[in-house]
């Protein structure tokens, strides 16, 4: 640990004059440099076993991000970073599963049929509390999914717990097709409904969420129900496009920070007919970009919204590549509906989401969708 505490020098006060200059900029001043450079040619020179240079620089960047108490910013490193560049590509290389945050570490919310997290006795509900020995408590979901994700045949350590039991699971990582967008037609009360289920906006996925509501639409269905429970975000120009799919003109969403004028994101046109029902169906994992298109469609009168409360993250990052390989993805600022209203707890806390207009929740003790059901009613 007294090796990690004093390469913890870059948020105290120091950093080498060689780092990338965002986190210069970001982090300390030019004139500090040479204190960084000081305390780590000391530890490479005189510390009793060899250490590696680059190892204490990324340890000294995650904790100049870990010090912002900011649960959504991170630093990846640039193996991290390669792989979390495929996850928001929509290319999956890993496990199979679909997790939310919690406090202890990754609660599983879905795991993927014949995928590698399934074949290893993974369930919805288990607890992932560490990462090939590291714990990922406190650690946002995007660093602590991106420690999960690897190419396809090597392989990762998972600490999991089942209620009172814990153990440990290694699982050979593979390329896992997991479907982004998920359409089928129901009915209910003899009316025909068009169910589109949207496990994450990463990119390309407006085109697959207009391709299922358009086709269902032409087969007859008299409305949609847009299922983003368990949605955790993703792109924001993925949010923006999606709800243009149901809004046709007008803003959807804006954004500002301390560093970031106001932008605003108008719809992009090529909305369904008006006339047609709209459910956005929401959990309380529904965050981010799904909050972001549920409050759009909310604020602009088009939609009625199931479910339950949404998580309530009011803030947006920008990844922001290092000259090292790896990125910074640190909060820039907060998005705002069209309303006006923000979402988060005034800042990177946690807020009060978007309330359901229908309050609806799934009772996993019966086979039937209880809360499909009440979303399939408000789109007749």
């Amino acid at each position: 640990m007294g090796l990690i505490t004093l390469a913890m020098g870059l948020y105290l006060g120091g950093h080498p004059s060689t780092l990338p200059d965002p986190v210069r900029d970001v982090f300390v001043e030019d004139s500090d440099g040479e204190l960084y450079d000081e305390a780590i040619d000391t530890i490479e020179r005189d510390y009793y076993r060899k250490v590696d240079r680059e190892d204490l620089l990324n340890q000294s960047l995650d904790y100049a991000v870990r010090s912002l108490d900011d649960r959504f910013s991170n630093y990846f490193a640039p193996r991290d970073y390669a792989d979390f560049q495929q996850a928001t590509e929509g290319r999956f290389e890993g496990v199979g599963m679909q997790v939310t945050p919690v406090d202890e570490g990754l609660r599983v919310v879905v795991v993927y049929e014949d995928s590698p997290a399934a074949r290893g006795g993974l369930r919805k509900g288990d607890l992932i509390t560490e990462v090939d020995g590291r714990s990922i408590a406190g650690a946002s979901s995007e660093e602590s999914t991106t420690r999960i994700k690897g190419p396809a045949g090597t392989e990762v350590k998972l600490t999991v717990q089942t209620g009172e039991d814990e153990r440990e699971l290694r699982l050979k990582r593979a390329e896992v097709e997991i479907p982004v967008v998920q359409s089928k037609m129901r009915e209910v009360n003899g009316h025909k409904i068009a169910w589109v289920r949207l496990a994450g906006f990463t990119a390309g996925a407006h085109d697959a969420v207009k391709e299922g509501v358009t086709k269902l639409l032409d087969d007859g269905a008299e409305g949609v129900v847009l299922d983003l429970r368990d949605n955790g975000g993703g792109l924001l120009n993925e949010a923006v496009m999606i709800s243009s799919i149901f809004i046709p003109d007008g803003r959807i969403v804006s954004t500002r920070g301390r560093a970031r004028p106001e932008r605003v994101y108008d719809a992009t046109g090529g909305a369904i007919d008006s006339d047609i029902p709209v459910a956005v169906l929401v959990n309380d994992n529904s965050a981010s970009a799904s909050e972001i298109v549920t409050g759009a469609l909310q604020d602009r009168d088009r939609a009625t919204v199931v479910g339950t409360r949404t998580f309530g993250k009011g803030v947006f990052q920008e990844i922001e590549p290092l000259s090292n390989g790896g990125a910074l993805d640190i909060t820039v600022g907060e998005y705002f509906l069209p309303s006006g209203r923000n979402l988060g707890g005034g800042g990177v806390e946690r807020g009060a989401g978007v309330k359901p207009d229908v309050q609806a929740e799934d009772d996993p003790k019966t086979p039937r969708d209880e809360a499909l059901q009440a979303a399939l009613r408000e789109a007749q």
